[in-house]
């Protein structure tokens, strides 16, 4: 059986509540899970103590079991110190999209037409 530590949804509409479970991973999401390890209420402010509560104990144990954590589960487990952090490399994440590479190119050549046309007046100027 194939487990993972992962998020379950709860809340109302626009009023996200999660709680942190450990599940079989053919389940699915918001259904049957194994235990409860904690919550995470993203609508409070990150600082706040809050937000996410895990019971670490039972979290080492599921780990222990070969449980897999969920991208965000083990973002959380690492600000936790119960992970190492892991190295993540995404170098398409900075980069626009097509539209905003072709308004930037646009800009570029408007710019340049521009300084062209600002500079033939003054060298016009300077010949007479």
């Amino acid at each position: 059986m194939a487990m993972k530590i992962r998020l379950a949804r709860g809340g109302s509409k626009k009023r996200p509540f999660y709680s942190i479970v450990a599940s079989d991973s053919r389940m699915p999401r918001d259904g049957r899970f194994i235990e409860k390890l904690g919550t995470y209420n993203p609508l409070l402010p990150k600082d706040s103590e809050d937000r996410v509560k895990m019971d670490l104990e039972r979290v080492q144990y599921w780990l222990g079991q070969g449980a897999q954590p969920t991208d965000r589960v083990s973002r959380m487990l690492e600000a936790a110190g119960v992970l190492e952090k892991k190295e993540r490399n995404n170098p398409k994440k900075a980069v626009p999209g097509k539209k905003a590479q072709d308004r930037a190119e646009e800009k570029a050549a408007k710019a340049a037409a521009a300084a062209e046309a600002a500079a033939a007046p003054a060298e016009e100027a300077a010949e007479e």
